[in-house]
């Protein structure tokens, strides 16, 4: 059973992940402070497993682009893309 998906979309961010194993954390000294060390067991098994899902095992998927629509295109079977090509030394196409 996996509590954490790390394929998730949410978990793209850097940040995101980073928050996520620093509060778990973070809440473990809480409750180390307050004297409470069966809750901060808890909070830092959270924090490890976490860590574990999102660091170790994380692999990273590649962002997908959406293709730019120009808003003057007319209506075709398929949408008109703008093209990043450099023009040739001939000039442009077109």
């Amino acid at each position: 059973m996996q509590l954490i998906d790390p394929n998730h979309p949410a978990y793209r961010r850097l940040w995101v992940r980073i928050a996520i194993v620093a509060v778990c954390f973070g809440w473990a000294a809480v409750e180390i402070v307050g004297g409470d060390p069966f809750w901060a067991v808890i909070s830092a098994a959270a924090g490890a497993y976490a860590f574990y899902m999102l660091f170790w095992t994380f692999k990273s998927q590649p962002e997908v682009a959406e293709p730019v629509v120009r808003p003057d295109a007319e209506e075709e079977d398929e949408p008109a893309e703008i093209s990043a090509e450099k023009p040739s030394k001939d000039g442009p196409a077109g």
